[in-house]
């Protein structure tokens, strides 16, 4: 075993996907001192996407002040790649996680803040924008994001409407007099692996606005709001539809960046995949190394680890995977790619415990130099 690829997503809360692939190279590196292990770090798109990019390309990380889901100023991290690619996760200033449970209401919660950070990037020079848009807490179909821009979002009055869906609602005319210029010469690439339209049954409103604290009446004003706001958007983008997969990604910023910012959408891990060059990489391995927090069905289902064992079966590299823990359908990733997986947890514990930092490390450190012992049996 001379060249192992190490490409385990971040163990959420615990271990960075760095961090996870270092445990992994040190488990390894007991049983083959000589090894070359090679540690690219994932995600697929969602949290931990600037931190995988930034740290395996040798980025920077930006920070600026932004408006938070209500309005209220907080400061926002993204990355800048050494080729100006600006990495950008919409979750940092408009995301769920910034909000205590009683403060969630998709009617005023805006995207406003991930405008002020693709402005921020734009102002330092950048021009191409990889951009994840998981985990928000807004329904506004992305009209705060271009109010940031620019964009007049305007009511009867010929005035910007208010924040969240609530300004949806008061949608009378749209403007691109006063949009930033320079998006002209911008590109979007959005990591995005949900499927669903902006308006329906399966969308935004009706599938995602109940965990983002909206009840039953405000679904269905929020997803006639959306449809009317579609019908608008077409004075100024007549090839827009509401039924465009992806268009209900994020409530509606999906389909703001699609019609506004000629963005194009694609799955996370394989944006990732491709920004890292990772391809090129696992090309000369001998074995690659996946995994992440936990191993499930919803892995099976095209998660970074499937992404990468996709890639490596396409050279005919063996895969195997480490996790945290192990849920139903797991056995689904041995089909899709993934030899054999290995939860790392040694004993029994609490899951505060089995978190730490230094813990996981460990564990997953042991269990990597566990199932090389094996290999080095059968070399």
């Amino acid at each position: 075993m001379h060249n192992a690829v190490i490409a385990i997503d971040s163990f959420k809360g615990s271990l960075t996907s760095l961090e996870a692939g270092k445990a992994a190279a040190e488990g390894i590196h007991r049983i083959f001192p000589d090894a070359d292990t090679v540690i690219v770090p994932v995600a697929d798109g969602g949290e931990g996407t600037v931190d995988a990019l930034v740290s395996g390309l040798n980025g920077k990380f930006i920070e600026t002040d932004v408006c938070d889901p209500l309005g209220r100023r907080i400061t926002a991290k993204y990355g800048i790649l050494p080729d100006n690619t600006a990495v950008i996760e919409m979750a940092a200033a408009s995301g769920l996680t910034l909000l205590s449970e009683s403060e969630r209401d998709p009617m005023y919660t805006t995207t406003y803040g991930t405008g002020e950070m693709i402005l921020d990037a734009v102002r330092r020079g950048c021009r191409n924008f990889i951009i994840g848009i998981g985990g928000s807490a807004t329904n506004d179909g992305g009209i705060g994001c271009l109010q940031a821009l620019g964009f007049g979002m305007l009511d009867s009055n010929g005035q910007q409407v208010s924040y969240g869906a609530n300004g949806l609602s008061q949608l009378a005319r749209i403007t691109d007099d006063n949009a930033v210029r320079e998006l002209k010469e911008c590109s979007f690439h959005v990591a995005c692996d949900v499927t669903n339209p902006l308006c329906g049954t399966n969308g935004c409103s009706e599938v995602f606005a109940p965990q983002k604290g909206a009840d039953k009446n405000s679904i269905s004003l929020m997803d006639g709001y959306l449809s009317r706001y579609a019908e608008l958007t077409k004075t100024y983008c007549p090839s827009a539809s509401p039924y465009t997969a992806g268009a209900g990604a994020a409530g509606g910023l999906g389909f703001a960046l699609m019609y506004y910012l000629n963005a194009e959408l694609q799955s996370g891990v394989d944006l990732v995949i491709r920004e890292t060059k990772l391809e090129d990489i696992i090309k000369g391995a001998d074995i690659v190394i996946t995994g992440e927090g936990c191993l499930d069905s919803q892995t099976a289902m095209g998660k970074a680890p499937i992404g990468i064992a996709k890639i490596a079966k396409k050279y005919g590299k063996p895969v195997i995977a480490f996790c945290g823990s192990v849920r139903e359908g797991a056995e689904l990733c041995n089909a899709s790619g993934i030899d054999a997986y290995f939860p790392v947890l040694r004993g029994i514990c609490t899951l505060e415990q089995a978190m730490r930092k230094e813990t996981a490390y460990k564990n997953l450190a042991h269990t990597s130099e566990q199932v090389f012992r094996t290999i080095k049996l059968f070399s």
